[in-house]
């Protein structure tokens, strides 16, 4: 039988809900029609000089090479922070799940990196990749790479690529690991009776058993991907080599405190926020009718 809470004033639920729905409201929509309204309008610095242009700033950034290529740059770091992120943390989760000795310390210790704060990850992996004083651009320079993310654009996308990675992947292993221990051991076990081997198990029991909870870290990882790997961009690489790892929330970010056009970085974020809300909308419509609950 259902069971059902039945409010004995109609008032109470919406009493209830009203701490979450402030905060929605002044940190979510408010913001967001704060930018769209700076969107369509020209203003100095100091916000003394106020001009009213329309969609000028839009048309602004779709002849801007450099917007466009931020474009590339962000999809490229967004897919290889989301598929190698959900790939590491799913390999780890499936080797601590095996674990029977020491569990909880191998789970406490893949644990740890997610309190470290998106700043810290960056300048840490920046110190380990150092070209001066690195240990492991010591160790790429011994076995005859010559690694300097400070000139080459593709050392330093590896770069940030495997800070956001690490960063990241404590949450989607705590995530993979309570969806792998929540699977009933008696359809894996069953299908090891039939003959069927760890791998052909994985991919047919476990795993579209797991689908759940792939697609929710996937809308998760995208996300991230976005919005949360400022701090690491800017301790990083600030970018560079050029423009080369500017991606679009970083872009937002330089075009608006640096370079001071507040009309073009409200425009940009506008755009950003219409890109996360699409592709988050893909995901539900078409990603999600793979998923098997």
């Amino acid at each position: 039988m259902e069971k059902r809470v039945r409010f004995r004033s109609r008032w109470l639920p919406w009493l209830l809900i009203a701490p979450q729905m402030a905060i929605v409201l002044v940190f979510f929509f408010w913001p967001a029609a704060q930018a769209l309204y700076q969107s369509v309008l020209q203003q100095d610095a100091f916000g003394m000089s106020v001009e009213f242009v329309g969609l000028e700033n839009f048309q602004r950034l779709l002849h801007d090479p450099t917007y466009i290529d931020s474009f590339k740059t962000t999809a490229l770091f967004s897919v290889l922070v989301a598929v190698c992120g959900l790939s590491v943390a799913l390999l780890l989760a499936v080797m601590a799940d095996r674990v029977v000795r020491g569990a909880a310390v191998y789970k406490t210790l893949l644990i740890w990196p997610y309190a470290v704060a998106p700043a810290v990850a960056g300048v840490l992996w920046l110190f380990l990749f150092a070209p001066s004083i690195g240990v492991i651009s010591y160790a790429l320079q011994s076995l005859g790479y010559d690694w300097n993310h400070l000139l080459d654009a593709g050392d330093a996308m590896t770069l940030i690529v495997i800070a956001a990675v690490w960063k990241q992947i404590s949450y989607n292993f705590l995530f993979f690991l309570a969806g792998l221990q929540s699977i009933p051991r008696s359809l894996v076990e069953a299908a090891a009776i039939d003959g069927a081997r760890p791998w052909r198990r994985f991919w047919t029991i476990v795993f579209p058993l797991l689908s759940p909870t792939t697609f929710f870290l996937l809308v998760i990882n995208v996300v991230y991907a976005f919005f949360d790997t400022f701090a690491i961009v800017d301790a990083a690489t600030q970018g560079g080599p050029g423009k080369e790892t500017a991606i679009l929330v970083y872009k937002l970010y330089y075009d608006g405190f640096k370079a001071l056009d507040m009309g073009g970085s409200a425009a940009q974020s506008v755009v950003l926020m219409v890109i996360v809300i699409v592709l988050t909308v893909i995901q539900f419509r078409y990603i999600e009718r793979k998923v098997t609950y």
